[in-house]
């Protein structure tokens, strides 16, 4: 079984959609697998979206440009409004429906480990749980337990998709390294807690695409630019373009 694999990585995700335009008429995934935006993606992608669908609505999310500030409440509140961001993946979720096997990654914030939800069990919960940062954004209280950002002890959910039965995998990888020091500082400490480590098998067969470099500054990966998202969906685009037609030789196709 091949599956597609998408990363976390906020805003850098309108890469992962360039990409994807290149890549649809070539790999035909059996199951998709993503954490925090790559969950968003994959559900769109696994729910039939069109590749220009997708990019025309990661071009119009004017809606999250700014977050307003605001006061956390409480120890699993965040200091930004994100009721429109919640608002775009809960409309999301209800236009697309899984056409192929899918699920995406969140984090038990409290037992610190992550956990898989399969496509029919996914509400548009999970997916805003799957995107919620630690300290920036609300956390996510479902079936009274604590979510948090899928990618936060595993920007690539690799691991969860050998773990779902795949044995060939194309990653599509916003996050070549973790932007800023204080993100770097967040996630060791997040790992070095953590009694969970994700690990493929050697045996899996991986084509990894990502940027050569990260895509922008911290602040990029949180507020919604339309230059940014227009650079990066043409730069997901070219890096796909390059590989394309290695995917089917490498995988055993045709």
């Amino acid at each position: 079984m091949n599956a597609l694999v998408l990363s976390a990585g906020g805003m850098f995700g309108a890469y992962q959609v360039g990409a994807w335009k290149s890549l649809a008429d070539v790999f035909k995934p059996d199951l998709i697998v993503g954490a925090s935006i790559g969950a968003v993606n994959g559900w769109a992608i696994a729910g039939g979206c069109a590749p220009d669908e997708l990019i025309e609505r990661w071009l119009n999310m004017e809606a999250v440009k700014n977050y307003r500030w605001k006061f956390p409440t409480g120890p699993f509140k965040g200091v930004l409004d994100t009721g429109q961001l919640q608002r775009l993946i809960c409309d999301m979720h209800q236009r697309y429906q899984p056409r192929v096997e899918y699920a995406l990654v969140m984090t038990d914030l409290v037992k610190l480990r992550p956990r898989i939800v399969r496509g029919p069990e996914v509400a548009w919960q999970h997916l805003v749980a799957s995107t919620a940062i630690v300290g920036l954004f609300d956390q996510v209280r479902i079936d009274g337990r604590i979510y948090s950002d899928g990618g936060e002890l595993s920007a690539v959910p690799l691991w969860a998709a050998a773990e779902l039965g795949a044995t060939e995998a194309l990653v599509i990888d916003v996050l070549p390294q973790i932007p800023g020091l204080v993100a770097k500082t967040f996630v060791g400490a997040m790992k070095l807690l953590s009694p969970f480590r994700g690990v493929a098998p050697a045996s899996m067969k991986v084509i990894r695409l990502a940027p050569p470099k990260l895509l922008g500054a911290p602040l990029d990966a949180i507020y919604w630019k339309r230059s940014n998202v227009e650079r990066w969906i043409r730069a997901g685009e070219q890096d796909a373009d390059a590989i394309k037609h290695s995917i089917p030789i490498c995988f055993g196709g045709e």
